[in-house]
C-alpha cells in the first residue's frame, strides 16, 4: 500500500503495526494589626491620647515619625540629627526630643506637629533621653567618660539650662531618665549598654538633683527603664539577667522581678499600672504583660510577633520599642525582621487573658442515640466556675445552628454535655465562650459523623453500544428518602476537550424516575447524584455507554460491478490500481485502519494492514499499487480502532466489507 496527497488539507500516514494505548483551639496570640514602618532605627516611642497620635524617633535618619494610632505616617519632622529620647507633656501639647548630633533639645507643637521651639544645650552635650519631674525638663548627657545629667527649666522668661546636676561623675556616658507624674519629684536613672548596671535614683523637688539611691546591679547591658504610676519601683530591662528586674525607688533594693524570658530590651507601664514586658527572643514570645497586683511569674497575656523575613525565628522587638496608650486600651511595639525591616504594631486587649476552648466528641455516632460532648476552657488567668459556654449544633437540619443552651465549667475549667442527633451526616457541635473584662472570647467546635441510612440508587444504559449520533435516553431511579427527592444527571463525553457537564437537575417522578436524553456522539459516562438528606446517605451510580463512529469504504477506477455468489464484487484490470476512499467521523488526531485479505479454497486470510491519517474532512484516500494477482477474490474494510486510531473517544468501528477481483 502506499499513500497520496489529494489536498493540501489531507495527509496520509503509513503505520505497518498496531498500537496499543493504555487525588477548635488558639495558640499564643499574635498582634492584632500591622504597618511597615518607613524607619531606619528606632530611639524612643511614646503615645499621645489627647491627639490619637504616636511619635518615634530614628536616630539614623534624623527624623521623628509622627503616625495614627493604626502607624500610618501623618507627618515627618525632619532634620534632627541623633534625635533618640522622646518625652510628652503632662497635657500631651508638647512632645520634646533630645536631638544628640545638634546639642539641641526641640520642642514640637503635638496639635499642629511642627517645631516650636529648640534649646541650645551647649556645645558637645549630646542631650539624649528628656524626663518631666520637679517642674523641669531633665536630661541625660555627654559623650562617653563626660555622662552627666541637665536640667532645662521652662517656667522662667527665658529658659534656664544647668549641667552637671550629678557631681559625682557616676555616669560613664549619657543616662537614661524615667519619671512618673504619680511621684513628680522623683527622676530614675539607668546607664545604658554597661556592665555592670549603674542605677540610681534622685529627689528632685528643690530644682537640682539630690541622689537618693545608686546601686551597682547584677544586670547588664540596660535597653530600658520605667516607674510605676506611684513612683515606688523601677522595673529594668536588660539583656541580663533572663528577667525583668524590679527595684524599689527608695533604696533599690531588688524585689521580685517579671519572669519574661531570654533578653529582656524594652519595658513600658500604663497609667493603670499594667506592666508590658519586653524581649529579644526569636522563639519565644516578644511582649508579656502584667496587670497590677497580678503574678509576676505568669503573664496574663503574650504577643508572639510572626516572622516577616528570611531568618528562621520571628521578628524581633526592638529596644525600648514599647508604648502604652494613656488609656491602656492598646500597646503600641515597633519591631524588625531580619532584612532590617521595621513594623508598627497595634497589640489590643492588651490586658485580657487569652481564653483557648478545646471541644471534643465521638468520631462517629449513630442517628437519634445519645452521644458525649466534652470540652474546657483555659487560660494563664483561671476561669472561675460555673463559667457560662454556649452550645450550637449544626447539622442537615439545622444548616443556620441550633441552639442547644449553656452549660457551665466545673472549677478546672471542664464542661461536658449530652446531644441526642436527629439527623445524620455531618454534625457539628461548636461552643462559645462570651469573655470577660479579665478574659478574651473564646470558641471551638468538634464534628461528628453520624450514621444515615443507605438509599437505592440505579442508572439505565451501562455497557450499551449505540450507532454515532443516537440520541439515548438515561432514567435513574431513586429509592426511598426522607426529604430530598432531587437528582442530579451529569454527563461526561470521553476525550479532554469535552468537560463534565449537569445536565439535569430535578425532583424525581412519582416512580422515583428522572431522565435525560443524551446525543451519543462519543462514548459518554453519564452519573446519577443524590446529595443525601439528614436521614438517607448521598449516593452516586454511574453508566457508561458506548459511541461507534460513521465508518464507511468505497472503491473506485473498476471497470464493471458484478456478483460472485450472492456477494457483489467489484472488477480490476490487474494494470489498474484501485482507489479505496474512507468517509469516517473526524477526530484531531484520528487514523482510520485499512484491512486487506485474499480468500483461498474458501477461507479468508489476512493479507495487511495499515493506519491513514484522516483529513480534517475524515475523507481519505489510499490507492492499491501493483502487481496485482489475477483470480483471487479479495475483500478491504475501514475502521476505526479504540486507543490504535489516535484516540479513545469512540468504540471499535467496522465499516462493511468491500469486495474485489483482478483480471487480465
Amino acid at each position: 500500500m502506499r499513500t497520496r496527497r489529494i489536498s493540501t488539507a489531507t495527509a496520509f500516514a503509513v503505520l505497518f503495526s498496531s498500537v496499543v494505548l493504555v487525588g477548635g483551639s488558639a495558640g499564643t496570640a499574635a498582634a492584632d494589626s500591622s504597618r511597615i514602618l518607613p524607619a531606619t532605627s528606632l530611639g524612643d516611642i511614646v503615645a499621645d491620647g489627647v491627639h490619637q497620635r504616636v511619635f518615634i524617633s530614628d536616630p539614623e535618619a534624623g527624623q521623628i515619625l509622627a503616625t495614627d494610632y493604626s502607624g500610618k505616617v501623618v507627618r515627618v519632622l525632619g532634620e534632627l540629627p541623633g534625635v533618640n529620647g522622646l518625652e510628652l507633656s503632662a497635657d500631651s501639647g508638647t512632645l520634646y526630643a533630645g536631638v544628640a548630633a545638634s546639642d539641641h533639645i526641640v520642642a514640637i507643637d503635638t496639635a499642629t506637629l511642627t517645631e516650636s521651639a529648640r534649646y541650645d544645650i551647649g556645645l558637645g552635650t549630646r542631650p539624649t533621653h528628656p524626663a518631666l519631674a520637679g517642674g523641669k525638663l531633665w536630661f541625660g548627657y555627654g559623650a562617653a567618660t563626660e555622662g552627666n545629667i541637665g536640667s532645662l527649666d521652662l517656667s522662667r522668661e527665658e529658659p534656664v539650662v544647668t549641667l552637671d546636676q550629678e557631681p559625682n561623675r557616676t555616669w560613664y556616658s549619657a543616662p537614661v531618665l524615667a519619671s512618673s507624674p504619680g511621684a513628680p519629684d522623683k527622676l530614675a536613672a539607668a546607664e545604658e549598654g554597661s556592665s555592670p548596671a549603674e542605677l540610681a535614683v534622685y529627689d528632685v523637688a528643690s530644682g537640682t538633683a539630690e541622689r537618693t539611691a545608686q546601686l551597682r546591679s547584677d544586670a547588664s547591658n540596660v535597653s530600658d527603664i520605667a516607674v510605676s504610676p506611684d513612683g515606688t519601683q523601677l522595673v529594668v530591662a536588660s539583656g541580663a539577667p533572663y528577667f525583668h528586674q524590679v527595684y524599689r525607688t527608695s533604696d533599690l533594693r531588688a524585689e521580685q522581678g517579671y519572669t519574661s524570658k531570654h533578653y529582656p530590651n524594652a519595658v513600658d507601664i500604663a497609667p493603670n499600672g499594667t506592666v508590658a514586658a519586653g524581649i529579644a527572643g526569636w522563639y519565644d514570645p516578644d511582649v508579656y504583660i502584667y496587670p497590677k497586683g497580678a503574678s509576676k511569674t505568669v503573664p496574663v497575656r503574650t504577643y508572639d510577633f510572626p516572622n516577616t523575613g528570611t531568618h528562621s525565628g520571628s521578628d524581633l522587638l526592638e529596644d525600648a520599642g514599647l508604648a502604652w496608650a494613656p488609656d491602656g486600651s492598646r500597646l503600641f511595639a515597633v519591631s524588625v525582621n531580619s532584612e532590617g525591616t521595621r513594623s508598627f504594631r497595634v497589640l489590643t486587649d492588651p490586658t485580657r487573658s487569652v481564653a483557648t476552648l478545646s471541644i471534643s466528641a465521638p468520631a462517629k455516632a449513630t442517628r437519634a442515640k445519645a452521644l458525649t460532648v466534652k470540652g474546657s476552657v483555659k487560660a494563664s488567668v483561671a476561669l472561675p466556675a460555673g463559667t457560662p459556654v454556649t452550645v450550637t449544633r449544626t447539622d442537615a437540619e439545622s444548616p443556620k445552628g441550633k441552639s442547644l443552651g449553656t452549660v457551665k465549667t466545673d472549677a478546672k475549667g471542664a464542661f461536658t454535655f449530652k446531644d441526642t442527633p436527629s439527623a445524620g451526616g455531618k454534625v457539628t457541635y461548636k461552643a462559645t465562650y462570651a469573655g470577660s473584662a479579665k478574659h478574651t472570647a473564646a470558641s471551638g467546635s468538634a464534628s461528628v459523623t453520624v450514621s444515615r441510612d443507605a438509599v437505592s440508587l440505579k442508572l439505565n444504559r451501562n455497557k450499551a453500544l449505540y450507532a454515532y449520533n443516537t440520541n439515548v435516553s438515561f432514567t435513574a431511579t431513586l429509592g426511598k428518602t426522607y426529604k430530598n427527592r432531587v437528582v442530579e444527571l451529569w454527563a461526561d463525553p470521553f476525550g479532554a476537550d469535552k468537560p463534565k457537564k449537569l445536565v439535569k437537575k430535578a425532583k424525581v417522578n412519582s416512580k422515583g424516575n428522572l431522565s435525560v436524553t443524551v446525543n451519543m456522539k462519543r462514548d459518554t459516562t453519564v452519573t446519577a447524584v443524590f446529595a443525601g438528606d439528614s436521614r438517607y446517605a448521598a449516593k452516586t451510580v454511574k453508566s457508561t455507554a458506548y459511541a461507534k463512529v460513521n465508518a464507511s469504504l468505497k472503491l473506485s477506477k473498476h471497470y464493471k460491478t458484478a456478483k460472485i455468489g450472492k456477494t457483489s464484487y467489484a472488477y480490476y484490470s490487474k494494470k489498474k490500481n484501485p482507489d479505496f476512499t474512507t468517509n469516517m467521523t473526524y477526530h484531531k488526531g484520528r487514523k482510520h485502519l485499512l484491512t486487506l485479505q485474499l480468500n483461498y479454497q474458501g477461507t479468508w486470510y489476512d493479507a495487511g494492514q495499515q493506519y491513514f491519517a484522516l483529513g480534517t474532512s475524515g475523507k481519505s484516500i489510499v490507492t492499491l499499487e501493483g502487481p496485482h494477482e489475477t483470480g483471487y477474490k479479495m475483500r478491504v474494510r475501514t475502521s476505526y480502532v479504540n486507543g490504535s486510531s489516535g484516540d479513545s473517544v469512540n468504540s471499535t468501528t467496522h465499516s462493511a466489507w468491500k469486495y474485489y477481483i483482478f483480471t487480465k
